[in-house]
């Protein structure tokens, strides 16, 4: 029978602990790594679609006067009878209104890309682990039962060595 740590009855040894212990700093801190690009990724995504509603308004404002202009104005003659200087300048403000709408979107989402804060927040949690860590001290061990159980003239390893062969057999 054996436990994740090793047979029933051995402890592991110092080296072995501080490997444990490196290894898993190690992955903790290359999970803080990924939670960072993870949350750069994503204020980088709110920032584009931010750009990307800036780029349409400007689109829809340089592309869209001249033809939605003219078939506003007209229609907008044919319906009221107004001048078509009146009708020209109402259709003008139609299109202004359609892109301050897309520019607001595009100011909502590069707000959102701004307060992200994603790199700032994994960074900050790394600070405070390894400043934890660095405060850490060793637990004292207690005598280990193996130890206490020695007969006189044996040593050790020998008994040890006998528990994990009764260890193996019992599995």
């Amino acid at each position: 029978m054996s436990t994740p740590d090793g047979p029933v009855g051995t402890e592991r040894s110092l080296g072995q602990l501080v490997s444990h212990a490196t290894s898993e700093m190690s992955a903790l801190v290359h999970d803080e790594i990924a939670l960072a690009k993870a949350q750069l990724r994503q204020d980088v995504k709110r920032g584009a679609v931010g750009g990307g509603a800036f780029a349409a308004a400007g689109a829809v404002l340089l592309f869209s006067l001249p033809m939605l202009s003219f078939a506003l104005a007209y229609g907008i003659r044919t319906w009221s009878g107004w001048n078509m200087a009146v009708c020209f300048l109402l259709s003008f403000a139609a299109n202004v209104l359609v892109a301050g709408v897309l520019a607001l979107i595009g100011v909502v989402f590069a707000k959102k890309a701004k307060k992200g804060k994603g790199p700032q927040k994994a960074a900050a949690s790394a600070k405070e682990t390894a400043a934890v860590l660095q405060n850490v001290k060793p637990h004292p061990r207690p005598v280990s039962p193996v130890a206490a159980i020695t007969p006189a003239g044996a040593t050790a390893d020998r008994v040890s060595g006998k528990a994990a062969a009764v260890a193996r057999s019992s599995s």
